[in-house]
């Protein structure tokens, strides 16, 4: 009795050492509260950081040699943008390199790194009127390296490719359905847009490059995905049953033939017989220079023959007629005897007569007024027509 008295006991102290909320985890009253939206990114107010930032934060980043032209060009479009939000600038063409800072006109602490992010695309050859718009703060952006995911470079060319697509056909639709803007330059996709976009568009570029879906079947999951939003009594539901099943399919490729391996045999191959050899067992080797000479002409001689008999053969050939088919007749009716021929020919041909015979009465006796549309008031006379015989 003691011994569960004592568990009991022990049960309770448990429950008591429940982990309580902290000083700052107690309920809010706008917990519940059903008017607030708490996915709605609010803009940045001035008056909530009036005094500005304490320490100066920098970033710099290097940009490649080919992109020096343009930056120089774009890059007072680029300062006043950051000017508005209190934040200097630098291009150093020496060093190559753009570099960021806050002032003390910056109240916006977050602004400094979407200035980082600034300098980065715009050295990722992404055009300074699009690069600007990171410093929104709905748009947000992301750099995918795809370099290191293919060992092969002609492999990596060839699904990259896959990525654009014909005429950068499936960019742009992979563009309209994530709604992120998206730009892939040699090794790396920078993209730039919602998270919910940039995070589907990671997942489509990995798979693509290692070949675990093409682009064209996320397409079409994306936009399945796009109709199931607009109807409301699916919000709750999973859409699994839905969304097409894709499986892969491996193509078996043609194994090269590999050849029979010969066994092996720690002698070398058989020396071949030299020119001299090959002369010395026909004894060759041993005839008159004038010999030599007429044997080779002889052997010239017999095969210009042969090639101008051949020639003439397939000359002769475009001149010989075509054989010209032989009619068969097959007709089983008729019979051998000519007689019988004959006394079938004069029954046929009698019997044809009377049928025409026949024929040329019924025409005779056909009134054409019978055929003939009247009016009402005009009634056809009666009188019988005159049949006209021979």
């Amino acid at each position: 009795m003691a011994d569960t008295e004592e568990h009991e006991h022990e049960e309770q102290n448990m429950e008591k050492k429940v982990r309580k909320k902290g000083k700052h985890d107690k309920p809010k009253p706008w917990d519940d509260d059903p008017n607030i939206d708490r996915w709605t990114i609010e803009k940045f107010d001035p008056s909530w950081n009036p005094n500005g930032m304490l320490e100066v934060s920098s970033f710099s980043t290097l940009f490649p040699q080919y992109r020096e032209k343009y930056l120089q060009e774009s890059w007072p479009r680029v300062e006043s943008a950051l000017k508005e939000y209190g934040i200097a600038c630098k291009l150093n063409l020496v060093e190559g390199s753009m570099t960021v800072s806050t002032t003390r006109k910056t109240r916006d602490p977050y602004i400094v790194v979407k200035a980082r992010d600034l300098i980065k695309l715009l050295s990722r050859s992404v055009p300074a009127p699009q690069a600007i718009k990171i410093l929104e703060d709905e748009v947000q952006c992301d750099i995918i390296k795809i370099g290191n995911l293919v060992r092969n470079k002609e492999r990596f060319v060839k699904r990259r490719q896959r990525l654009v697509g014909p005429n950068s056909s499936t960019l742009k639709a992979l563009e309209i359905l994530t709604n992120c803007y998206i730009l892939v330059q040699g090794s790396t996709v920078a993209a730039m847009g919602p998270f919910k976009g940039l995070k589907q568009l990671r997942k489509i570029v990995e798979d693509c490059l290692t070949n675990t879906l093409h682009p064209v079947y996320h397409i079409k999951i994306l936009m399945m995905k796009k109709e199931l939003e607009k109807d409301p009594a699916l919000a709750t539901e999973s859409w699994d049953r839905f969304l097409p099943k894709f499986k892969k399919k491996n193509v078996k490729q043609k194994k090269p033939k590999s050849k029979e391996k010969k066994p092996y045999t720690p002698f070398p191959p058989p020396q071949p017989p030299s020119k001299v050899d090959l002369q010395l067992e026909s004894g060759e080797y041993f005839l008159s220079d004038k010999k030599k000479s007429e044997k080779m002409w002889q052997e010239k001689q017999e095969k210009q023959t042969e090639k101008s008999t051949e020639n003439k053969r397939k000359r002769d050939a475009s001149f010989v007629p075509p054989e010209e088919p032989v009619k068969k007749n097959n007709n089983s009716n008729k019979s051998e005897d000519g007689k019988e021929d004959l006394t079938e020919l004069t029954n046929s041909l009698k019997i044809k007569a009377k049928e025409l015979k026949k024929q040329k009465k019924s025409h005779e006796r056909v009134n054409a007024e019978d055929y003939i549309a009247v009016e009402s008031g005009d009634k056809p006379s009666k009188k019988k027509s005159k049949v006209t015989r021979d």
